[in-house]
């Protein structure tokens, strides 16, 4: 009797099996699980650049590097630097500002952002001008436009889609909700990994 009326009062969801389903705040959407998954790739492109540069400096180099007569503009570069990394400043106080519903912030956010990133680009186009070396020099010559090009591209990119966001918030298609500004955080999201991935490009080429 005892293990009938166990039996009787048992729960459908206890004869449950495999995990529960998870919880709609712990999901992560599908924009920006796409654009992590597309940023690791670009990590291990990242990563086969890195090894051909070490490969020639470490293995295939017995001199000074840069071997002569190749000289960087380091300073040049550093304050270039300095733009860029500010840019990720801007871009977080855009996407803090939307998420607060400060619309007048985050317009100015990405508009300063887009801003400092073309700078960036302009300066590393205008280093390529006065360099005084092109990819066809030299080994040396090849991984470091390989390098710094394959980034810049990537800052081109950047800059399309920081372009479109710009637009768009102009246009008043963002607010609070974290469903409604996606278009800014997955931009954004991308935008910082060109930052670190510039940080390491400098500290490996330039400084190192």
């Amino acid at each position: 009797m005892e293990s009938a009326s166990l039996a009787a009062g048992a729960h459908p969801d206890d004869h449950h099996h495999g995990p529960p389903e998870a919880h709609e705040s712990s999901k992560i959407d599908r924009q920006t699980l796409g654009i992590l998954l597309f940023i690791i790739t670009e990590t291990m492109l990242f990563g086969a650049f890195f090894a051909s540069y070490f490969f020639l400096r470490v293995v295939a180099n017995e001199g000074p590097w840069p071997p002569e007569p190749f000289e960087l503009p380091v300073l040049i570069a550093g304050f270039n630097t300095a733009i860029l990394v500010s840019s990720s400043f801007t871009m977080h106080w855009a996407l803090e500002s939307i998420r607060a519903g400060n619309h007048r912030g985050l317009k100015m956010g990405l508009v300063s952002t887009f801003l400092l990133g073309a700078t960036f680009l302009f300066i590393q186009l205008n280093e390529y001008v006065h360099i005084g070396f092109s990819a066809r020099d030299d080994a040396f010559g090849s991984i470091f436009y390989g390098l710094t090009g394959l980034h810049g591209a990537h800052v081109f990119i950047g800059l399309t889609l920081l372009a479109i966001a710009s637009v768009r918030a102009f246009r008043g298609h963002y607010g609070p909700a974290a469903k409604d500004h996606l278009g800014v955080e997955v931009p954004g999201i991308y935008w910082h990994f060109v930052d670190v991935m510039w940080i390491i490009v400098f500290v490996t080429v330039y400084i190192l």
